[in-house]
């Protein structure tokens, strides 16, 4: 029996979404998802060049018909930490499993890369827990921390929640290992010195 207009949804259905790695051409779709929800900090801005530099990171969901649904990065510190980055799916498809098939495809590639831990620092920690994610102080996450925190406009009001999937990472390749209170971002600085 054929759905009448009336009772069709214009809604990309997602049960048969597809998530695959993202290429070069997906770059202005992320960038515009991405963006569009940096506004008010939910995610960090990101800038064009920035995704293409970056677009192997990243994952698209996409319905049947190949309609852009949402993205996701996961983005490699070393073998002791990923972060699952940029997760966002379009209104439209939200509560239609687009987000969960994402995630899951980035653990499945931290997974495949031999990688211990997962984080991410995140407003919907309810989402993650089910993916096996538990909540920790974000000063264990020093690589996280030195990579993106220091250029957040919420740096020192910052309400996102920081969570690990698996181990804590015992190292830190960008910055140090322990973190000062409060001071979460304090910049290392010092001279080389000359060669002998």
């Amino acid at each position: 029996m054929p759905v009448s207009e009336s009772t069709s949804s214009s809604r990309p259905r997602v049960g048969g979404a597809a998530v695959r790695k993202a290429k070069l051409q997906d770059a202005v779709n992320i960038f515009e998802l991405v963006n569009s929800l940096s506004g008010d900090g939910t995610l960090l801005r990101r800038n064009y060049a920035e995704i293409c530099e970056n677009v192997r990171d990243f994952a698209v969901a996409e319905s049947e018909g190949g309609v852009f649904l949402g993205c996701g990065a996961l983005h490699l510190y070393g073998p002791h930490l990923a972060e699952v980055r940029s997760i966002v799916v379009k209104p439209e498809a939200k509560g239609q499993g687009a987000g969960g098939k994402l995630l899951r495809a980035l653990l499945e590639e931290g997974e495949e890369q031999g990688v211990a831990s997962v984080c991410l620092f995140t407003r919907i920690p309810d989402f993650f827990f089910h993916f096996g994610f538990r909540v920790v102080d974000r000063t264990v996450l020093p690589d996280k921390i030195y990579k993106d925190c220091q250029n957040c406009p919420r740096l020192y009001a910052c309400d996102e929640v920081a969570m690990v999937r698996g181990p804590l990472p015992r190292i830190a390749v960008l910055g140090p290992s322990k973190i000062p209170q409060p001071e979460l971002v304090k910049l290392q600085t010092g001279t080389i010195p000359p060669p002998k």
